[in-house]
């Protein structure tokens, strides 16, 4: 009997969704500061022309490129998405709408493959911005092209954190006198990827985020130093049953411990 073929390595997976996520974003710049058509998706959740062009580019590229694996994306539905499927793309055609109707810059096209519920690879391309920030399992966190890392944090300096303003009065008085909040940011994938390169030191994020909001992101910072974890401090699992996720909190080293202290001592989240 023939050998069976061996599963692309995570280089490879991440030069496959690198060069689609760049093309994604092309299409998604024709649209850009153009008043796409939105409607609202659930009576709640802006989507656009935009969001629809793109993910439909995705799904045809990268399906077509790897037929066998599964597909969940925030504005399509695959019957790929509930089979038993070890490898899935993970998509979020445009992390950020909000911004991107409102003509900022802060949104990226998200892409992550994942393997038995962890991620491989990661791709966040953000067109608006010139930045393309990537992982793939195991060699590090890059954007365009350069290594990234966590901030370092030694010496005292204050911490650059992003959260809402109305929840700091929830923070535990001494380490509200060491937050410098950060102002907020629409992209949650991008956020993530801020503290990947150590421009903040870490985020809560607040529950009901998704697969797609996170897959890439998480893959990105794991590789840069930090982490995404649930409020039990565990790593998060994706393509489950159901796809949201609680509180979380995003940091590295000692700081993601004393975050996760934070949220069990109050009522954030």
């Amino acid at each position: 009997m023939p050998e069976a073929e061996k599963p692309a390595t995570p280089e490879v997976e991440l030069a496959l969704i690198r060069a689609v996520a760049e093309e994604a974003g092309r299409i998604a710049m024709r649209y850009f500061g153009r008043d796409p058509e939105v409607w609202l998706k659930d009576g709640r959740s802006p989507v656009s022309e935009a969001d629809m062009a793109v993910d439909a580019f995705l799904k045809d590229a990268l399906l077509g490129a790897r037929p066998d694996y599964g597909w969940i994306s925030e504005e399509t539905v695959d019957d790929r998405a509930v089979a038993a499927r070890r490898r899935i793309f993970v998509v979020d055609p445009i992390d950020g709408t909000r911004a991107f109707i409102a003509g900022k810059d802060v949104w990226c096209v998200s892409i992550g493959i994942v393997e038995d519920g962890r991620p491989l690879a990661g791709v966040l391309d953000c067109p608006a911005r010139g930045e393309v920030v990537e992982a793939s399992l195991g060699s590090g966190a890059r954007q365009n092209g350069r290594g990234i890392r966590v901030a370092d944090l030694a010496g005292g300096k204050r911490l650059k954190i992003a959260m809402a303003r109305s929840a700091l009065a929830l923070l535990p008085e001494d380490f509200r006198n060491r937050v410098e909040p950060y102002p907020y940011v629409p992209s949650l994938a991008y956020r993530i990827a801020m503290v990947a390169r150590g421009e903040i030191a870490g985020t809560f994020v607040r529950p009901n985020s998704h697969d797609w909001d996170l897959a890439a992101a998480d893959l990105i910072l794991a590789e840069a130093g930090g982490a995404v974890v649930t409020t039990d401090a565990e790593r998060l699992r994706y393509g489950g049953l159901t796809r949201k996720h609680g509180t979380l909190v995003a940091a590295s080293g000692e700081l993601l411990d004393e975050m996760l202290g934070v949220v069990a001592q109050t009522a954030f989240g």
